[in-house]
């Protein structure tokens, strides 16, 4: 047997945006507006409107999760759900009750509660008057959403994370327009990228103002490692400027509460470089995170780029790189990512290595493929051996950076029951638990039988 560590999670994670539905929802979010303005933009037309249906479903829901071995789960609480004035930060009743139900189903169950602030899942009230992320007025309303959350759900819920994926938000919606607002704008994309990172710790000394006992507070950053196309001088090069944008942009802040220098000069060269205070360098300085979730899906792999970076133009990050696609990578034909499951080992032994080994999980994991009916047997289950295949090597590459020190504590796949997945809707199929969204049947793919065993024995075997 290769185990795993006593206590290890194994579980999975979603997202209210992605699961609730907008049921009884006061504020619509930037992808609800998103979808109300221009459905043609999403996978079949198909919005957040009910979404896996966790709002009416959630008790069979977590039951069906825990039934194949999950003893954690990650989801989190919508802003535009809970807050009914959204300059006031009073709450919504009906939301309030909604998710003491949901963190009491689970703790029932005998599952671990992790809850996130933010999913890409701002009100949209809050891009149209102040500009969304791009204002420190709404970094501020953040916190106070934050505060309320922990205030009311706090003395059950030990685990936080301030965002999911800040990076995402930062290229989605200011470079590469695949989130609403679709704008392309690096100065902006740079204030973003600061503003919400500001936000994680300006939550997080709110939250260790309250001292509540027991409970920790961290981040999950899509961490996506950075390969070299050769050895060439010009290739590790922007390979260097890849990583210090893509990953240590928010993973330096979090554990060390400061930007990279060189970060921070690059950005200065180009005359792009965020407004800040020295009051807001001690808040970065003095609240960085308890805990990391890492979410991996596939490396990047990058070249020195086909033209000059001092080019004439607009102002981009991937000015300093070009993505390389390497011979004979293995892909994910449906979602169009490398499969490359060694890269969780280099993640375990960079966070052990160069982040003070700090307690960290695997947030994210997963594949999405698309028409998984084709992969029913006579029963009426879909036999994804793929996704076993996969997760398996996964674990088996973190198993050994585990063994070599690294402090992971948990493994979460994305997702436990098929979900709404943004623009893609649910072309690609993620889950543990399919779900037949015309009648919200769900039933255990082969995956989620096999996690199972894996859970109870907490390892895999030889």
């Amino acid at each position: 047997m290769k185990n795993f560590p006593k206590n290890f999670w194994w579980g999975a994670a979603t997202s209210g945006p992605q699961s609730e539905g907008r049921f009884n929802k006061k504020h619509a979010n930037v992808f609800d507006y998103h979808y109300e303005i221009e459905p043609e933009k999403f996978h079949n037309q198909v919005g957040p409107d009910t979404a896996s249906n966790f709002y009416n479903s959630y008790k069979e829901d977590i039951h069906m999760m825990r039934s194949i071995g999950m003893n954690s789960l990650r989801t989190s609480i919508q802003w535009s759900r809970l807050i009914d004035d959204l300059e006031t930060n009073t709450v919504n009743q009906d939301a309030v009750d909604f998710y003491n139900n949901v963190i009491d189903t689970m703790i029932a169950e005998g599952m671990t509660p992790v809850m996130n602030l933010h999913h890409f899942d701002l009100p949209v009230e809050l891009y149209d008057k102040y500009g969304g992320w791009e204002s420190k007025k709404v970094v501020d309303l953040y916190v106070g959403f934050a505060q309320k959350c922990f205030e009311l759900f706090g003395d059950r819920v030990k685990f936080w994370a301030t965002h999911n994926e800040p990076m995402v938000v930062v290229e989605g919606e200011y470079l590469f327009q695949f989130h609403y607002p679709n704008i392309v704008d690096g100065k902006k994309a740079v204030q973003v990228a600061y503003n919400l990172n500001l936000a994680s710790a300006k939550a997080i000394q709110a939250f260790r103002k309250l001292n509540i006992k027991d409970a920790q507070i961290g981040t999950i950053l899509n961490l996506t490692p950075t390969y070299a196309a050769s050895d060439a001088p010009e290739d590790q090069e922007a390979a260097r400027i890849a990583e210090l944008w893509n990953n240590k942009m928010f993973l330096e802040p979090a554990v060390y509460g400061h930007f990279p220098a060189e970060l921070e000069e690059l950005l200065t060269q180009d005359k792009v470089l965020w407004k800040t205070t020295d009051a807001e360098k001690e808040i970065l300085k003095n609240n960085t995170v308890d805990f990391l979730g890492v979410n991996f899906y596939h490396p990047n792999r990058v070249k020195a780029p086909d033209v000059a970076p001092n080019s004439v133009g607009e102002w981009m990050p991937d000015r300093y790189y070009d993505a390389y696609d390497m011979p004979g990578r293995r892909v994910n034909l449906d979602r169009g990512w490398e499969i490359y499951p060694k890269a969780l080992y280099d993640i375990a032994v960079n966070i052990k290595e160069n982040y003070k080994n700090i307690p960290w999980y695997v947030s994210e994991n997963g594949m999405g493929v698309s028409n998984e009916d084709r992969f029913k047997n006579a029963e009426g289950m879909i036999e994804d051996d793929y996704r076993i295949d996969f997760v398996q090597e996964h674990l088996e590459w973190l198993h050994k950076g585990i063994e070599e020190g690294s402090n992971c504590f948990g493994y979460h796949m994305w997702t436990p029951i098929d979900c709404w997945s943004w623009l893609n809707s649910y072309k690609n199929r993620y889950g543990f638990i399919s779900n037949n969204i015309h009648t919200q049947i769900k039933t255990v793919k082969k995956s989620g039988y096999w996690f199972k065993e894996v859970a109870e024995q907490n390892g895999l075997d030889d």
